[in-house]
């Protein structure tokens, strides 16, 4: 009785050791209850009284059933019962019935994943399992000591092998050997008379399922740990936590802010900006400062704009479009205006609206870079993008016209902000 009590609790000790280093490994969360079913056969072997005409084979009907919970991939526990009659197998003797339940407390061990099953099968496990509990045996009233009963304690062990059907069901089977202490009663119905330690001996197999419970993918029996497995899992981890890096660090409107710094990932290319991506604008009249810096160098300054439209309101529309000095730019490859750019649209709608004879004829350009055909498409397609704005503010189509100028060299094809401002679409008011 010690040796069995001082092995429980070097069983309880290393499962818990284990559940605690499994916290914090990289296995992921899986199911652990289970409900094990099953039919099959019984010996009750002994006792049975000497001398008196009285046998058992392995072919009375059992039913067994239990709950397990796992406390990890290896180890786990189990208050299962089993029920039975045990008969005489010698047809010319009297008919003894004797009833017999079970109910125990296990310790459930998964000897597949502490083999490595794993590493070489997903459909095939082996459990151990081993506890104590008490047994109870009720005499029929046809016995010698008829309609006695007594309940004993027991002990038992057994061995499951198991082959997953899906990952919700396994089919089992189950050999399992069980041993009465102090057993008063024989199964032929009389008083036992020996004095063995264990006195009754019963021997189960049978067949059935367990049936798995709880959300995640997997149950604890048929989890991979091996360290293939774990190892593979880790290195994918890391790639992936590389490739997310990566991406992180690409800097795609080439401001030399990461995209994962960047608040404003479309920033105009050449244009400068600050530590978080953002366009430089001090005066923050919406027009990047290294654009504006272009503009009144190439075109007009603010004095003169002050001095001219802005003086004369929508009348000095027409002389300035006409002069080339309202215009929509657009980025590189792109037929979308710059943001800063619909005030130029507005302009032309505004002297529109106010003058309902005027029409006009929107020219589209390109920069230099590119094959020619595919640069007049693109700025005849410039053209007609300008030309859908104004018509959706409220501007007749007939009124309108569009075309595409092509490539406008007249700027140094090497700098960059040069060419920002020939990407454009020019107005010519009549």
């Amino acid at each position: 009785m010690k040796k069995i009590t001082l092995l429980g609790f070097v069983f309880a000790a290393f499962t818990l050791s284990s559940y605690a280093q499994e916290s914090s490994s990289l296995i992921p969360d899986y199911n652990r209850f289970s409900i094990d079913l099953g039919l099959g056969v019984a010996k009750a072997s002994s006792p049975i009284t000497e001398n008196i005409p009285f046998d058992t084979e392995l072919e009375d009907f059992a039913f067994e059933g239990g709950v397990r919970y796992m406390l990890n991939d290896k180890f786990g526990f189990k208050l299962s019962g089993l029920y039975f009659k045990s008969t005489n197998s010698i047809e010319s003797a009297a008919e003894v019935d004797a009833e017999f339940f079970r109910a125990n407390l296990e310790g459930v061990v998964n000897l597949g994943n502490i083999l490595g099953f794993r590493e070489f099968t997903q459909r095939f496990n082996l459990l151990f399992h081993a506890g104590a509990g008490v047994s109870s045996i009720t005499l029929p009233d046809n016995a010698v000591l008829a309609n006695e009963s007594e309940t004993l304690l027991n002990f038992m062990a057994g061995i499951t092998p198991q082959i997953k059907i899906t990952d919700r069901f396994s089919f089992n089977l189950d050999l399992s050997v069980l041993g009465n202490l102090g057993q008063d009663l024989t199964f032929d119905g009389r008083q036992n008379v020996q004095t063995r330690n264990f006195d009754g001996m019963i021997v189960t197999a049978t067949a059935g399922v367990s049936i798995y419970l709880g959300d995640n993918e997997k149950h604890a029996d048929w989890l991979d740990n091996s360290p293939k497995k774990l190892f593979g899992e880790r290195v994918e981890e890391l790639e992936n936590e590389l490739a997310k890096i990566q991406r992180d660090m690409q800097d795609t409107d080439k401001d030399g802010v990461a995209d994962y710094l960047d608040r404003e990932p479309n920033t105009t290319s050449g244009v400068a900006v600050n530590t978080k991506g953002e366009s430089i604008d001090l005066n923050q009249n919406g027009v990047p400062d290294e654009i504006e810096k272009s503009l009144q160098k190439m075109y007009v300054t603010k004095e003169f704009a002050s001095e001219t439209y802005f003086a004369g309101g929508v009348e000095g529309v027409k002389p300035d479009a006409n002069d080339d000095l309202i215009n929509v730019y657009f980025r590189f490859d792109s037929t979308q205006p710059e943001y800063y750019s619909l005030n130029a649209i507005n302009q032309i709608v505004k002297y529109m609206r106010a003058h309902p004879e005027a029409e006009a004829m929107l020219t589209g350009y390109a920069d230099q870079i590119g094959n020619t055909e595919y640069n007049n498409t693109l700025s005849e397609n410039r053209a007609k993008k300008v030309f859908d704005i104004v018509i959706a503010s409220g501007i007749e189509a007939s009124r309108l016209s569009y075309r595409g100028g092509g490539v406008d060299s007249s700027v140094d094809k090497n700098s960059e902000e040069a060419r920002q401002i020939v990407r454009r679409v020019s107005f010519e008011l009549r």
